[in-house]
């Protein structure tokens, strides 16, 4: 029943000579999200596809589909806005292990857009992603943590996922660096030396 709910605006558009847009594969979605292109994409596509994205959200329950539908309610973009469900929906999406949407509900925190700013909060929600090797939940947490948030117990922690991660670009290493400037400032300079191996020892 669900294919031929999808199929027919597809249909409706041809007719009227509109170009169909097709679904985005979850690769096309990652991409969209991690450049923050996600929101525009939906509206450049004249908000064609809102009853697929709604379906692949709330009936299947699929994590980037939940993540992107929830920031369409909370916008209000094609569709009218409801963040009290789409703060919902991201947590959903988070509690399936979506890296996407434990960093979105962090950055909600931090900002105190939508929820009461709450950056401990925020440190509880990236800190799994982190954990997981999502890189820019690890520069959201060192960022937390430079701040002077968190428990210092874990600065070490932070500070050595950030440190031996993987770089795609200069812009991204540069922006790592300074994050972890700031948080050496907190940390004992044996910390540093520790958290600065390839392999984290105990102390």
């Amino acid at each position: 029943m669900l294919s031929i709910v999808t199929l027919t605006p597809a249909l409706c558009w041809a007719e009227t000579e509109t170009q169909a847009v097709d679904i985005y594969s979850q690769e096309q979605l990652i991409e969209l999200i991690r450049t923050k292109q996600y929101l525009t994409r939906v509206t450049g596509d004249d908000c064609q596809l809102v009853q697929d994205i709604e379906a692949r959200a709330e009936v299947l329950k699929q994590p980037l589909y939940q993540y992107l539908w929830a920031e369409m309610l909370n916008h209000g973009i094609c569709v009218k806005a409801n963040p009290p469900r789409g703060i919902s929906l991201l947590r959903d999406s988070a509690e399936q292990g979506s890296a996407e949407a434990m960093l979105r509900i962090a950055e909600y925190y931090h900002d105190g857009h939508f929820v009461i700013q709450d950056r401990e909060r925020a440190i509880h929600y990236v800190m799994p992603a982190a954990a997981n090797g999502d890189l820019p939940s690890r520069m959201m947490l060192v960022r937390l943590f430079g701040e002077g948030y968190g428990s210092p117990r874990d600065f070490e922690l932070g500070y050595h996922w950030l440190y031996n991660d993987v770089f795609s670009d200069e812009a991204t290493k540069e922006q790592a660096l300074k994050l972890l400037k700031v948080l050496e400032q907190k940390m004992p300079p044996s910390a540093v030396a520790r958290a600065k191996q390839e392999h984290l020892r105990s102390r």
